[in-house]
């Protein structure tokens, strides 16, 4: 008896990740051993471990998205390479990854990136494609409740202000808590900002295919602009004040005191000490 060859339009290796993204977690890991013992310039140190590990959480949160498409029926994201974890297949590059990791260096926000292309033609769910959408958010909040766990179980040493307003901790390693207490931040707001119901974010995404075809005509037309009045409204008016008090709330439940973060910030802008 013979087989004829089964074939597939899926690469061999669509799920085996790609150099890059192993690159991008081997310096994660080193960089977080130095941060451990301050070795060298601590800044420096806690700049890789924090650039890492959000490049490493933007990797994750595309792959969510594609994966996720791929098993809803579009075969096409593992010809594009997004199931390889590699940032540089993605549709948008700048926006994806540059754009992040600038705004974190800048202003220590979890911004949200560009995502993965689905070619929804093959989805043959309004539910699976709001599952798509929501995959990737979802990402972030799992992420930050995983990278919180040390916190959580008390493992984090007590961290206060002294007369000075410096923060002062009491216990070893206050770099890389502070490193870590960062990452957690960044996951929060990425979630919080990612699931807004705003056109052009993946809760805009979420509701879209519910959408009369009217209504999302018009939402594909504002989608471009909208994350920059939401960017200003951040900045620029008491809405950010409202959005960086949930993520101080959202922190304090997973148990990660906002000075941590704030440290963390401090010292990855190693360039102003």
């Amino acid at each position: 008896m013979t087989y004829e060859p089964v074939y597939t339009r899926t690469p061999r290796n669509a799920f085996v990740p790609s150099p890059v993204f192993i690159g991008i977690v081997a310096v994660f890991v080193v960089s977080g051993v130095l941060t451990w013992n301050e070795f060298g310039n601590v800044g420096f140190d806690v700049f890789l471990f924090v650039i890492t590990g959000w490049l490493i959480s933007l990797c994750l949160h595309e792959y969510a998205h594609a994966v996720l498409g791929y098993f809803s029926g579009d075969l096409t994201v593992a010809d594009r390479g997004y199931l390889r974890l590699n940032p540089l297949k993605y549709t948008h590059p700048l926006l994806s990854i540059v754009l992040p990791v600038i705004v974190v260096i800048l202003g220590g926000i979890g911004l949200p990136g560009g995502a993965v292309w689905v070619d929804h033609r093959y989805i043959q769910s309004k539910a699976k494609e709001s599952l798509i959408s929501a995959a990737g958010p979802l990402t972030n909040v799992v992420l930050a409740i995983i990278v919180a766990i040390p916190f959580l179980f008390g493992l984090a040493p007590e961290i206060s202000q002294d007369a000075t307003g410096r923060f002062v901790a009491e216990g070893d390693h206050i770099a890389f808590w502070a490193a870590l207490g960062l990452l957690v931040f960044l996951q929060i707001s990425a979630s919080l900002l990612n699931f807004l119901p705003i056109p052009g974010l993946d809760g805009g995404g979420i509701i879209h295919p519910w959408m009369s075809p009217a209504y999302q005509r018009a939402w594909n037309l504002v989608a471009p602009w909208s994350f920059l009045v939401l960017f200003l409204l951040l900045w620029q008016t008491e809405v950010g004040s409202y959005f960086f008090t949930a993520v101080d709330f959202l922190a304090g439940i997973l148990g990660v005191d906002w000075q941590f973060y704030s440290t963390g910030f401090s010292l990855m802008r190693f360039w102003e000490s």
